[in-house]
């Protein structure tokens, strides 16, 4: 059986263009739940309610396009049309430097069971045992690889003491307050993020005990409008490091579908990353694998790989625990530039070597979805 790629899907998609705007499907951002099983494809389109006659022939054409492609037996597809949020009077919310008294979480009680977030479908944590494993970098890569492979994605950042979301998408906005109280997340490179770090003054740390924490987690969780822009197929959860206030929030009052844990391969973050993958286990959350990041130095000038933090660590870890070894990232200059200066290299440079290390990995993840 010859298997889809979804790339070749999306680059049929970006034929096909908007007849009004002229602007491709997958550029317009019109693309939704793009699901690839065995022979078969599907998706929606996202149209407003007025155009959907006139989008009706490019579904079709759409469809017969795709049916080209080497190994598609049946494309199933739908047009969609949903109320945007955009037409609610908002308001900004000041940022501010100490949290507000209904952000302090005391006498919030997590539901008898975890809940699944309204417009969300999937939610995956992206852990580590220990700071300084390029966690968020991995997130955010990960975020717009799966975005790059058809789905619509989030990231809630949920490292309360840390959070580098905002600096990694070049965000330097606040969210604003809709008239239903609910807050609206910040959107760029095609994914739509909430961070404290957007509410609170850049620079100023955050001082919080654990009940804090916990329910500025739960708050935001529930008042975060996450389909504002159309329904998100997966939410990538970054999580501070460790085994603490945030992780246990998270999987006693969310429905996860899955953590994945970040570990350079050196011995001692290996320690931390067990004991991640021991906790996860012990509050029955399903554990995708592993990922080894900066598993060796590529130099960027010969191209001499050097395996600075050792190699292969993760990969054995794996092994040992009966769980998937999901690949290993190098530590490139690349990958550091673009998430400081706010364009992942996702998005500065999206058919280039490292970025297909992160398409392969998001292609996984995928499949392990329902």
């Amino acid at each position: 059986m010859t298997k889809i790629i979804r790339e070749n899907i999306i680059n049929a998609l970006k034929k096909i263009k908007h007849p009004a705007t002229g602007i491709n499907l997958i550029e317009s951002d019109m693309i939704e739940g793009l699901i690839v099983k065995g022979n078969n494809v599907g998706f929606a389109i996202k149209v407003e309610p007025h155009e959907a006659k006139l989008m009706e022939e490019v579904r079709k054409l759409a469809d017969q396009t795709i049916l080209k492609i080497s190994g598609v037996k049946k494309v199933l597809s739908v047009l969609t049309a949903e109320k945007n949020a955009d037409h609610i009077p908002a308001q900004p919310i000041p940022k501010t430097s100490s949290p507000k008294p209904r952000i302090g979480g005391h006498g919030i009680k997590p539901p008898a069971t975890p809940q699944a977030v309204q417009g969300v479908k999937n939610i995956i944590a992206i852990a580590s045992g220990k700071g300084g494993v390029g966690k968020s970098t991995t997130a955010v890569n990960l975020a717009l690889s799966l975005k790059k492979l058809g789905l619509q994605v989030g990231i809630f950042d949920i490292d309360i003491y840390g959070p580098s979301i905002p600096t990694m998408l070049g965000i330097d906005e606040k969210p604003e307050l809709l008239e239903n109280k609910q807050i609206t997340p910040l959107k760029n490179h095609g994914v739509v993020s909430m961070s404290i770090g957007y509410l609170l003054e850049k620079d100023v740390a955050t001082i919080w005990r654990g009940p804090m924490v916990m329910g500025a987690i739960q708050q935001m969780l529930a008042d975060v409008k996450w389909d504002l822009y159309g329904g998100l197929d997966v939410l990538i959860v970054d999580l501070p490091p460790g085994t603490g206030d945030a992780q246990l929030t998270l999987v006693q009052n969310v429905k996860i579908d899955g953590v994945i844990i970040i570990s350079t391969p050196q011995d001692i973050a290996l320690i931390d990353a067990k004991r991640g993958i021991d906790m996860f286990k012990r509050t029955n959350t399903k554990i995708m694998g592993i990922i080894e990041n900066m598993s060796y130095f590529s130099c960027p000038s010969c191209g001499e790989r050097a395996e600075i933090f050792s190699n292969g660590g993760a990969k054995k870890t794996a092994e040992e625990l009966g769980v998937d070894f999901l690949g290993e990232i190098p530590l490139h200059m690349d990958i550091r530039i673009g998430a400081d200066r706010g364009t992942p290299i996702i998005v500065n440079d999206p058919d280039g070597a490292q970025s297909k290390i992160y398409i392969v990995i998001a292609d996984k993840i995928i499949e392990k979805l329902d």
